[in-house]
């Protein structure tokens, strides 16, 4: 029997699983429990082709080419209204407030976004002098090689822009080009245009009050739609995770990841104990970590499976809202500013592991200050990392770069990134998730009745 033979049992075979997806949503299943079965049947399709056909067989690549309309559309449509997402969060979040408020929130969530990537730098640094993980040990195969020489290539081009110049360029020369994503800083620069906009509409407030006001409604009402997109899109969440898994495990090497198993398993124990940190922090300001784990468990599992925080950016909203209660404008702020500021995964854990990793392997003496030094570091860098695939891989270049040590070791973990993602993007959407939750609780702009509320769900219409 031919490809095309196996390729359409295999779609049929998925056709089924959708659409047995769709019956429990015309059942009435909860949003969580469609997105956790759909996460399972990701997982069981996958291995299933895994077994039956192998990774790297031609029946497995046609019929991912059919399933990825489904994983690839849905990520596409979560692109498409991610920026006006930020956009409207961002000056909603600042016309809403008052200036008092606005100050306090902002800089609360700041800090926490900045002190937990500070910690977690701390953990992946421990995690990797604790597991004695050792670059050295590493072979490099012709994939890796050739991902090295691009990474140097990629430094050489972040090396010649002074701090003071990216910097810089978080103040977009033309809007509407950073709106189109492109640039490392494209989300920080439209942070900081809603930022300027919704703090110039405040000061017209005194000298053309009906005109502020005015505009203040056309942004509420644009927020209004944007939401009602955002809620359209968020319907699609458990096949998009479906597909988005079945392809991953189905595509996998799984016998390349497992000669980097101490890797994934360190990094993984790494990323546990932040989650730690995050119940600990949740348990300090009197907010049930198990509520917390109970309802965040729906976007830590679409932003393990997608590995894009920005895309996790409109479910990580609505989250905050319905099921914890916190108020728009903090859970705006908050989930926007988490894309590109403080993630703790991907800007925290993951070049601090390497820069320990790589240093014991070149043998470069790590004491006190070599620490110190990479913790604040990172937590710096950690400014304008992109809440996307890859931005870990800038971060690390980012921090490697500024310590002296050499980054075309970070072409060796070519086969495992993929599957670390997973869990450092969920680790991320988290870390956003408590900054908002922390400085509602602090300033008061959280309903601790649907926090407590067990039956409160963010559910798709």
């Amino acid at each position: 029997m031919n490809t095309n033979f196996y390729t359409i049992i295999n779609i049929i075979a998925m056709a089924i699983v959708i659409f047995g997806l769709y019956l429990m949503q015309k059942r009435h299943f909860s949003f969580t429990a469609r997105v956790l079965s759909a996460l399972g049947a990701g997982i069981v399709v996958g291995v299933a082709l895994q077994l039956i056909y192998g990774p790297g067989s031609e029946a497995v690549a046609s019929s991912n080419t059919w399933l990825n309309i489904v994983g690839s559309g849905y990520v596409r449509l979560l692109n498409m209204i991610v920026i006006p997402l930020v956009f409207v969060a961002i000056t909603t979040s600042i016309v809403n407030q008052d200036a008092q408020n606005l100050r306090r929130s902002a800089l609360s969530i700041i800090v926490v976004l900045m002190l937990t990537t500070a910690i977690s730098a701390g953990v992946g640094a421990g995690i990797a002098s604790l597991f004695k993980l050792d670059s050295s040990t590493l072979i490099a195969g012709q994939a890796e090689t050739d991902r090295g020489e691009v990474l140097n290539t990629t430094l050489t081009e972040f090396q010649a822009k002074s701090i003071p110049d990216q910097i810089t360029e978080i103040i977009p020369k033309n809007i509407f080009y950073a709106m189109t994503g492109q640039g490392s800083s494209a989300t920080l620069s439209i942070v900081f245009f809603a930022g300027f906009l919704g703090i110039a509409t405040i000061g017209l407030r005194k000298k053309k009050p009906e005109s502020a006001k005015a505009f203040t409604d056309f942004l509420n009402m644009l927020h209004d739609i944007v939401m009602r997109m955002v809620t359209m899109v968020l319907r699609l969440t458990p096949y998009g995770v479906f597909a988005l898994l079945g392809k991953f495990v189905s595509t996998s090497n799984f016998t390349e990841i497992s000669k980097l198993f101490e890797f994934v398993l360190a990094s993984y124990s790494a990323i546990f104990i932040m989650f730690v940190v995050h119940i600990l922090i949740l348990t300090f300001y009197r907010l049930n970590p198990f509520t917390y784990l109970r309802k965040a468990v729906t976007v830590l599992s679409f932003a393990f499976s997608s590995r894009s925080s920005a895309g996790a950016l409109p479910l990580n909203i609505e989250t905050q809202t319905e099921k914890f209660g916190v108020s728009r404008g903090v859970a705006n702020l908050s989930a926007s500013l988490g894309t590109s500021i403080g993630q703790n995964g991907c800007a925290g854990i993951y070049p601090a592991m390497l820069a320990v990793m790589i240093a014991t392997g070149t043998g470069i003496p790590m004491d006190i200050t070599f620490f110190a030094k990479l913790i604040v570091i990172t937590a710096i860098s950690s400014f304008g990392i992109a809440g996307v695939g890859g931005g870990a891989t800038f971060a690390a270049l980012t921090v490697l770069s500024s310590m002296g040590l050499p980054v075309a070791l970070v072409g060796l973990l070519i086969a495992i990134e993929p599957l670390i993602d997973m869990a450092r993007t969920s680790l991320n959407v988290s870390g956003s998730m408590v900054a908002g939750l922390v400085t509602a609780k602090r300033i008061g702009e959280i309903d601790m009745d649907v926090y407590d509320n067990g039956k409160a769900v963010a559910e798709a219409e």
